[in-house]
């Protein structure tokens, strides 16, 4: 798990050019690997097979024998330009809840358990204690949502990064049963859209961020008052990993599996924003009303809205606004699936709504919503329901 491939170490006799030379140092990934693996093991559960350094991640899934019919759901993603912000600021131990938020919350979007987990890490240079932290805040997050961390690996790659630079991603496979597969197919007219709080920016929307800060002349270790702590700290804040969140409400609201479960779906509020996230989990002819007034927008929105001039059209199709993951319940579950959620510590509330859209007709949405900013109906090459925002925030 996460070591370069092997090289030589230093120049071979005859001053030929070895792989050391070239800018690639397997010692230094093994120092790596010999940091993280104690994180790593600590999301292992007794289905994981093997430990630390394997070829294949190895995992036991002879628990699908009880299923009736199980659904592997999978699912792959990045941090994107979020990385930069960690690298500036030198601390690396966060950017895996990063990582593993975009990668499992969309698994459990359709109510499938997140199983395992493998990661990716390229950089211009390997400096151990830097790949550790990036993968003890993987495993941190891994553990936070009940999946095994079952693999990886670190690629060097000098000339094409720099020292200090890296990317991460990961991806994750999940299981539902069918019958309690969620979706659009579920949501009915009269269910109600609940809203899960953000913990900040998430991992989306940074180089429109970047861009602001930067056009603003502010530093990263600039205090904010609104923030109450540096703008660099806040820009870092990690991703809130919703799965367990998530999870716990499927069990608590669809105890019983049938063709009409109480919790219809999630929809995972990443690139794109609410509406066109929370359209994608919708069926074509139903329209979701959601009202900005039940939120505030967190401080940093302001504050990047306010730096840069940002249109408000534009935000909401770029950033999450203070709602990183969203519920569709039947509205004779909404009171349970909130009192649940405070139980757990998650802060929700009822922001809107699922009705039929009038201007929908067999041909599609009407042209009476052509050019409204309010109205997003087709996302991310899904053709399905509507969302409608309406009036101001709080």
């Amino acid at each position: 798990m996460n070591s370069p491939t092997p090289s030589q170490h230093s120049q071979a006799s005859g001053g030929g050019i070895t792989y050391a030379a070239a800018g690639v140092d397997v010692e230094a990934g093994d120092r790596a690997v010999e940091l993280m693996k104690d994180a790593v093991k600590a999301t292992h559960n007794a289905s994981v097979l093997g430990g630390v350094g394997g070829f294949a991640g190895l995992f036991d899934v002879s628990r699908l024998l009880t299923y009736r019919r199980p659904l592997l759901a999978t699912s792959t993603d990045g941090v994107g330009t979020k990385v930069a912000i960690a690298q500036a600021m030198d601390v690396h131990d966060t950017i895996g809840f990063d990582l593993v938020g975009m990668v499992v919350d969309d698994i459990v979007v359709v109510g499938a358990e997140p199983l395992y987990m493998t990661d990716y890490i390229a950089c211009g240079k390997v400096v151990p204690e830097r790949i550790a932290d990036i993968v003890r805040g993987i495993a941190a997050a891994c553990s936070v949502a009940g999946t095994a961390l079952v693999g990886g690996e670190t690629a060097e790659h000098p000339g094409l990064l720099g020292e200090s630079e890296y990317d991460v991603a990961g991806a994750a496979t999940g299981v539902v049963e069918a019958d309690a597969l969620l979706g659009p197919e579920r949501v009915r007219a009269g269910d109600v859209v609940i809203a899960m709080a953000s913990s900040g920016i998430h991992s989306n929307g940074y180089s429109l961020v970047r861009r602001v800060i930067n056009h603003a002349g502010w530093a990263l270790d600039r205090q904010v008052s609104e923030l109450g702590r540096t703008l660099g700290e806040e820009l870092l804040e990690p991703t809130k990993v919703y799965a367990a969140d998530c999870l716990d409400l499927v069990r608590t609201l669809n105890p019983v599996l049938g063709e009409d479960l109480a919790l219809r779906g999630f929809s995972h509020v990443t690139g794109g924003g609410l509406a066109a996230n929370l359209a994608r989990v919708l069926p074509k002819g139903l329209l979701a009303t959601v009202d900005r007034s039940t939120w505030e927008l967190p401080a940093i929105f302001k504050l990047v809205a306010e730096l840069g001039g940002v249109p408000q059209a534009d935000l909401e199709r770029t950033l999450n606004l203070g709602v990183g993951m969203v519920a569709i319940v039947s509205p004779t579950a909404a009171d349970a699936a909130l009192a649940r959620l405070a139980e757990r510590g998650v802060q929700a509330w009822a922001m809107g709504t699922v009705g039929t859209d009038d201007g929908f007709s067999s041909a599609g949405a009407s042209t009476s919503s052509a050019g409204d900013p309010d109205y997003v109906q087709g996302a991310k090459g899904v053709d399905g329901g509507a969302v409608r925002l309406v009036n101001a925030y709080a």
